[in-house]
């Protein structure tokens, strides 16, 4: 751990927020040694860029360990879970769990992250606490601090109560399909292409900003279609291309 992990690390939490942070751990049977690193979870870079004192500490460094150890611990189960089925089966069902779209309603629903936020005003306003965005990448910095704090197998049990569900419903078929790949495997397929997504443009404020993307495939496109990050918007549009194509069926 780096010394400005471990300065953090002795700050004194204010009576109210450990209290918030002990009902987290309760709600979720985790036992943190250190609740700094808990609380550095839920701080979002809107809150670090209000508020010099807090400059350098936020959660984007807790996000970008805990999406690797996400990634990994889904990827192992599926190894382990789906011995028959080929690379590209597991890819899909990976790709699919760790997306925003999984992630997001998890943090509300399960963690109810969306209580225990730190955001700057602006962001506050703007309705940051429902942002999926913002939900899924609390949920991974949420599992980096674990990860920090007790160790890759606690992180790993984390990770399997929150996703091995979405896991099962993916495998039945309920789930939210990853449609750029069902579209990408598609065309693939029957024509030896690969789908283009174009930004046709952004709209909106800096910190509510909207995207529009289309997907091209030589002289055909589909779209546009809208999200709140590039990412929804691709799935968005792909979505359309694979109504309009049929592949799900």
């Amino acid at each position: 751990m780096n010394i400005r992990d471990k300065i953090y690390e002795r700050k004194e939490l204010k009576k109210e927020r450990k209290e918030e942070l002990e009902a987290f751990c309760r709600n979720l049977d985790l036992h943190f040694k250190n609740l700094n690193m808990l609380d550095l979870a839920f701080h979002h870079r809107s809150f670090s860029n209000e508020n010099e004192e807090h400059r350098h500490y936020n959660n984007e460094r807790l996000e970008f360990l805990g999406d690797s150890v996400l990634g990994l611990a889904v990827a192992s189960f599926l190894y382990e879970d789906m011995m028959d089925n080929p690379e590209g089966d597991l890819a899909r069902i990976k790709a699919n769990v760790v997306s925003e779209q999984t992630l997001a309603p998890i943090a509300l629903e399960q963690m109810h992250i969306d209580r225990y936020l730190i955001l700057g005003k602006g962001e506050e306003m703007t309705g940051g606490r429902t942002k999926k965005a913002i939900l899924a990448d609390a949920v991974e910095a949420v599992i980096g601090a674990l990860y920090l704090d007790s160790g890759f197998e606690e992180a790993v049990k984390l990770v399997e109560r929150l996703i091995v569900p979405e896991i099962r419903k993916v495998q039945a078929d309920k789930g939210n399909k990853d449609y750029k790949t069902l579209l990408q495997e598609y065309y693939q397929k029957r024509h030896k292409l690969c789908p283009k997504y174009e930004l046709v443009k952004v709209t909106g404020p800096e910190h509510d900003k909207t995207f529009y993307m289309k997907v091209v495939f030589g002289d055909i496109s589909y779209g546009p279609a809208k999200g709140k990050t590039k990412k929804a918007a691709q799935q968005a549009v792909a979505k359309e291309a694979c109504a309009a194509l049929g592949i799900e069926s």
